[in-house]
Parts: structure tokens; C-alpha cells; sequence
């Protein structure tokens, strides 16, 4: 059972996170969208980059929240989460995710988003948002759109999430 140590990228990290992505998905999208996000300072969030590192401390893991909104209301899209896939099923990939929302929490953030596995991302907390009365502006599977509430006692915004430019929706 491997510890991963977590942490926010650095610029010395860039190659590593688009190695992370471009062996994680079958394309090249996920990490040009990094990239694109990385390079839109209206929706990055220095801080938000998380990666998770193996003993040596090379980077195996990566989770991104970025900006959106909620009908106007500020809150945080989870995308893309990777693993390099020698070390996928090993906690890599969760223990980026918990170290992003705990980022998130910690600047005082309380809506973040993601479109995904249903069975995945429920662990961290993350229910349908339709629950929220959030939904996307495109055609989703209720189960794989959610959200999820940083700080339970802070009001949350319902109507259509509205994704970066980057995201092409």
C-alpha cells in the first residue's frame, strides 16, 4: 500500500502533469485542456493544481478545479483527474482529489462540480446535482453530473453551470 503524498503543482511540474494526462486518457484533449486552463487567468486558480507523488516524489497523480459559475454564482469545476495508469487502483488518483477539495475548502471555496464516474466520485462526497438544482447547459446523465457543498452551512447557488471557454460547452 503506497502513502502519496499530495501537494499543489509547481512550473516544474507542467511536463510531468501533461505526461500524467496524455498516458492516462486516449487523447491529447485532457491535457490540452489543462494546458488552456492553465493559460486563462479568469479561471485559474494558483493553489488548485493538485498532484500526487510517489516516495520518490515524482508526480503519479493529478486533479485540476478551475472556475465556473452557477448562474452567475462563483464555484469549481473538478476536471481532469488522472493517474498514470501503472498506478491507477492505488489511491493516487483519491488522494489528489481530497487534496484539491481540501485546498478548495481551505480558500474558502463551497461549490465545486464534476461530470463523471457515478460510482467514483460519490466517495468524496459528491452527489447528483440535479440534487442542488444545478445542471449542465448540455444533455448529461443525471448520476454522472454532480456536486458537492465545501461548507454545509453557506447557501448554495442552483441553476445551469456555466464551464470555462476551454471546456468547448
Amino acid at each position: 500500500m503506497t502513502t502519496w503524498t499530495t501537494r499543489a503543482e509547481t512550473k516544474d511540474d507542467v511536463p510531468a502533469i501533461r505526461a500524467i494526462e496524455l498516458a492516462a486518457f486516449p487523447s491529447a484533449m485532457e491535457a490540452d485542456l489543462v494546458d488552456a486552463l492553465r493559460a486563462d487567468p479568469e479561471v485559474w486558480i494558483e493553489g488548485l493544481s493538485l498532484v500526487s507523488c510517489t516516495p520518490q516524489g515524482a508526480p503519479a497523480g493529478h486533479a485540476l478545479l478551475t472556475r465556473c459559475h452557477v448562474d452567475g454564482a462563483p464555484a469549481l469545476a473538478l476536471a481532469p483527474c488522472a493517474v498514470l495508469p501503472a498506478l491507477q487502483r492505488t489511491g493516487a488518483g483519491s488522494a489528489a482529489v481530497r487534496a484539491a477539495l481540501d485546498a478548495a475548502r481551505a480558500m474558502g471555496e463551497n461549490l465545486v462540480v464534476v461530470l463523471g464516474h457515478a460510482g467514483y466520485y460519490p466517495r468524496f462526497g459528491f452527489t447528483p446535482a440535479s440534487g442542488f438544482g444545478i445542471r449542465a447547459s448540455f444533455e448529461v446523465p443525471d448520476e454522472a453530473m454532480m456536486a458537492m457543498a465545501l461548507d454545509d452551512s453557506r447557501p448554495v447557488p442552483s441553476g445551469t453551470i456555466e464551464y470555462p471557454a476551454a471546456f468547448g460547452v
